[in-house]
C-alpha cells in the first residue's frame, strides 16, 4: 500500500456528493462578475461618470478599502473592483467548507473509519478532499476569465483575475485541511477556518483604508487583491498563495500522523459533572442551539455598529451635489431631505437579508440531529417528533426576532448619538428592523419544508433558497432600480421606515399567513415521513 492508496475512488465518492453543492458556487460567482459588468455598464456608461465615480472612491477611505486597490475609470477596471473582493471570498468560503465536509465532518459521523477498513491510505481522505475543493476552485476561476472575455474584456487582465480566484479558494483549502487536523469536531474546524478567513479580510480591507499597505500583504485574501487584473498584472504574486497553500498541506499531513482517528490535536474539554435541567424540547432546542445565537448576536451587533458609524460619512457625502448622489437619490425614489434616512435604512435591509441566514442554518441543524441518530434517541422518550421540531421551530423564531431587534437597537442607538434624534430615529429604526422579521420567517420556513419533504435535499435546497433571495434582492434588484429587493423575493414587501408610501400590515399579514401555511405543510409532512 502506497500513501495515496485509495486516493481516486475518494475523490470520485466526494465529487459525487459535490455535484449537488459545487455547481451553485460556481454559478453564484460567475454571476457576480458578470453582475458587476453589467452595473458598471449600466449606471457609468460614459467616461465622465466613471470618472467621478474613481474621484469619489479616492477621496474616501471607506469607499477605498470596500473595492481593494486602486481604481481606474475604466470598466473592467470598475468592474472588478465594484465586487469588494467577494469573489475571492466566495472562492475562499466554498474551499474551507468543502475541505471540513470531507475530512472532519465524515470522522464525525463514523464513515471515516468504515472507508478505513478497506484498502485505503491513512492520507487518501485529505489528499481526495483537498483535490475536490481545489478543482472547484479551478473551475470556478477558468469560467469566471472565460465569461468575462466572452463579454468583450481584456483576455489578459480576464486569465489574471480568473487565476486570483482560483488561489484564493487554494489557500484557504490549506487553512481548512490544518484546521481539521487540530480541531475536535467539524463544528470547531469550521469556525477556526471561517475566523482566519474573516481575519484576512478584515486585514486586507484595514490595509486599503489607511494605507498601511503592509496588512494587505499579510492578508491571504489580499494576494489576489495585488495581483491586480486588468492592470499591470502581478503574475508572479500568484506564486505566494500557491507556495502558503503547498506549506499548508504539508503542515496539515504531518498533524495527520500525529493524531487519532477522530481525535483532534486540541485537547478535548470536560463536560458537566452533573446533567442541565431540560424540562422539554423547548428547552433542549435553546440549549443547543444557544452558543450559536451568542456568536451571532456579536456579530450582528459589530456589523450594525459600523454601519451605523459610517451616518457622518454618508451625510457629507450625499450633501455634495454629484451625478453619483443623484443616482442614488433617484434610485432610492425618496426627496433629496430623506437621502440619508432612506439610505440608512437600506443598511438595515442589508443587514436582514444576512439574519435571514440563521433560520437556514437552524433548518440545517435539524437534519444534523436526525442523521446523528440524536432525534431517534429524543423520540424514544414521551416527546412526539411534532414536539421536538416545534421545540426548534420555536428557538429559531424567537432567535431571528431577537437578531433583528439586535441590529435595529444598536443601528438606531448609534445612529441617533451621531447624525439624528435619539426618541424619533431609534424607535424608526427598531420598528423597520422588526418589520423584515415576517420576511425572514418566510425564508426559513420554505427550507423546513425542503426539510420535511426532501431531507437528503435539503441542506442544498436551503443554501439555494437563501442565495437566490440575497442575489434577487441586493444583486439584481438594485441593477434595475429596485433599492427594496425584487418583487419574487420576501424582503420586498416588508414595510420601508423612512421611504414610500404610509406603512400597511397588509404585506406583513400576508408573508406571516404564507410562513404559517409552509410550516404546517412541513410539519405534516415530516410526521408522515420516516426519519434516516
Amino acid at each position: 500500500m502506497t500513501a495515496l492508496t485509495g486516493t481516486g475512488h475518494l475523490a470520485r465518492l466526494a465529487l459525487r456528493r459535490e455535484r449537488a453543492i459545487a455547481p451553485w458556487w460556481i454559478l453564484l460567482i460567475v454571476s457576480l462578475a458578470l453582475v458587476m459588468v453589467a452595473y458598471v455598464t449600466r449606471n457609468m456608461g460614459t467616461y465622465e461618470l466613471k470618472v467621478a465615480y474613481v474621484d469619489l472612491i479616492r477621496r474616501n477611505a471607506f469607499f477605498q478599502g470596500l473595492g481593494g486597490g486602486f481604481a481606474e475609470p475604466r470598466l473592467e477596471v470598475l468592474a472588478t473592483w465594484r465586487s469588494g473582493g467577494f469573489l475571492y471570498l466566495a472562492s475562499a468560503f466554498a474551499a474551507v467548507m468543502s475541505v471540513v465536509r470531507h475530512t472532519r465532518a465524515e470522522e464525525d459521523t463514523g464513515r471515516s473509519e468504515l472507508v478505513r477498513s478497506a484498502v485505503v491510505s491513512r492520507h487518501a481522505q485529505l489528499t481526495a478532499a483537498v483535490l475536490v475543493a481545489a478543482g472547484t476552485s479551478l473551475v470556478c476561476g477558468l469560467s469566471t476569465a472565460v465569461v468575462l472575455i466572452g463579454v468583450g474584456l481584456e483576455p489578459l487582465g480576464s486569465l489574471a483575475y480568473g487565476a486570483a480566484v482560483t488561489v484564493a479558494g487554494w489557500v484557504f483549502a490549506g487553512i481548512a485541511a490544518v484546521a481539521a487536523q487540530v480541531a475536535r469536531d467539524a463544528r470547531t474546524a469550521t469556525t477556526i477556518a471561517l475566523t482566519v478567513l474573516a481575519l484576512s479580510y478584515v486585514m486586507r480591507y484595514a490595509g486599503d483604508a489607511s494605507g498601511q499597505y503592509w496588512l494587505k500583504n499579510l492578508s491571504p485574501l489580499g494576494w489576489s487583491h495585488l495581483v491586480r487584473a486588468y492592470q499591470d498584472e502581478r503574475w508572479w504574486m500568484l506564486g505566494v498563495p500557491i507556495l502558503t497553500a503547498a506549506v499548508l498541506l504539508a503542515v496539515a499531513y504531518r498533524l495527520l500522523g500525529r493524531r487519532d482517528l477522530g481525535a483532534g490535536i486540541l485537547p478535548e474539554r470536560l463536560g458537566r459533572a452533573t446533567a442541565p435541567n431540560l424540562r422539554g424540547p423547548t428547552s433542549l432546542a435553546w440549549r443547543l442551539h444557544r452558543d450559536l445565537l451568542v456568536k451571532w448576536a456579536a456579530g450582528v451587533a459589530f456589523f450594525a455598529a459600523a454601519a451605523a458609524a459610517l451616518s457622518p460619512l454618508g451625510r457629507e457625502l450625499l450633501s455634495r451635489p454629484s451625478i453619483v448622489v443623484d443616482n442614488i437619490t433617484q434610485s432610492l425614489g425618496v426627496p433629496a431631505d430623506a437621502t440619508l434616512g432612506a439610505y440608512s435604512w437600506y443598511l438595515i435591509l442589508i443587514l436582514a437579508y444576512a439574519i435571514a441566514l440563521y433560520p437556514v442554518l437552524m433548518t440545517l441543524r435539524l437534519r444534523a440531529e436526525e442523521t446523528s441518530g440524536r432525534a431517534e434517541a429524543v423520540q424514544a422518550t414521551p416527546v412526539t417528533r411534532l414536539r421536538w421540531a416545534a421545540g426548534h421551530l420555536v428557538v429559531t423564531g424567537l432567535g431571528t426576532t431577537a437578531l433583528l431587534a439586535l441590529a435595529g437597537l444598536v443601528f438606531g442607538a448609534l445612529y441617533s448619538v451621531l447624525v439624528g434624534d435619539l426618541t424619533a430615529d431609534l424607535p424608526r429604526f427598531l420598528a423597520g428592523a422588526l418589520g423584515a422579521v415576517p420576511a425572514a420567517w418566510c425564508v426559513g420556513a420554505v427550507c423546513v419544508l425542503a426539510y420535511a419533504l426532501l431531507p437528503r435535499a435539503s441542506a442544498a435546497i436551503s443554501w439555494t433558497v437563501w442565495i437566490l433571495t440575497v442575489i434577487l434582492g441586493q444583486v439584481a434588484a438594485p441593477l434595475y432600480g429596485l433599492w427594496g429587493g425584487s418583487p419574487l423575493e420576501p424582503f420586498h414587501y416588508i414595510p420601508n421606515a423612512f421611504a414610500g408610501p404610509p406603512m400597511t400590515v397588509g404585506p406583513t399579514l400576508a408573508l406571516l399567513t404564507v410562513t404559517a401555511g409552509l410550516l404546517l405543510a412541513a410539519l405534516l409532512a415530516l410526521r408522515h415521513r420516516d426519519f434516516g
